[in-house]
């Protein structure tokens, strides 16, 4: 019984396919499994709904979406494709962000153009489109952002000699993008009007 038993086995093929597999597994170099992986993901698909999902609420410079899909090792080919195809159809617009950014952050944080021209090129908006962009800031609404910059700032001021408080006031609308030329006269001025107040 035992001799049938043994050739019974020598009859049994060989585990080719096994036997690699053994072997791989104790190297670690296990070849994927089809099965398990799936089927290929479609970078198109998913490329474009990382682009819906990060325009959803807030528009984005063309720069900000591509890094976002080469952060998410979206084929730079599919990125190029769909971000052409988003810019054709309106999705995508460096020229209208880069207004709507200034509109915002001009009045609400008081920045100059200087200043907005700075964040709009960390944004990746090319440098025709800061300037055409900034350009279109008036010079009156700009010095008026400033003195009422200088107006708020005024009330920490009060107490310190003029000298000093004239280098603190100009030196926050300095770091707000102002030129020092437009920053002296402004706070000049604003003390002024604020030291007639007093008297």
């Amino acid at each position: 019984m035992t001799s049938e038993a043994s050739a019974g086995e020598s009859d049994r093929p060989a585990w080719s396919g096994d036997v690699h597999h053994g072997v791989a597994a104790w190297t670690g170099d296990l070849p994927e499994d089809p099965v398990q992986a799936g089927p290929e993901a479609d970078h198109e698909a998913v490329a474009r709904k990382i682009l819906l999902d990060q325009l959803t609420g807030q528009a984005r410079t063309r720069k900000e979406l591509a890094d976002k899909l080469s952060a998410k090792n979206v084929p730079d080919a599919v990125a190029t494709m769909l971000l052409d195809r988003f810019e054709e159809v309106g999705l995508i617009d460096d020229e209208a962000f880069a207004r709507a950014w200034i509109a915002s952050r001009q009045p609400g944080k008081g920045l100059a153009g200087r200043a907005l021209a700075q964040e709009l090129r960390r944004k990746g908006v090319d440098d025709e489109t800061v300037r055409e962009a900034v350009a279109e800031i008036d010079p009156d609404d700009e010095e008026e952002a400033a003195r009422r910059l200088v107006r708020k700032k005024l009330r920490t001021v009060g107490g310190l000699e003029r000298d000093k408080a004239t280098r603190r006031l100009v030196g926050m609308l300095a770091r707000k993008g102002y030129s020092s030329g437009l920053a002296f006269a402004v706070v000049r001025q604003e003390l002024d009007a604020d030291e007639d107040e007093t008297d």
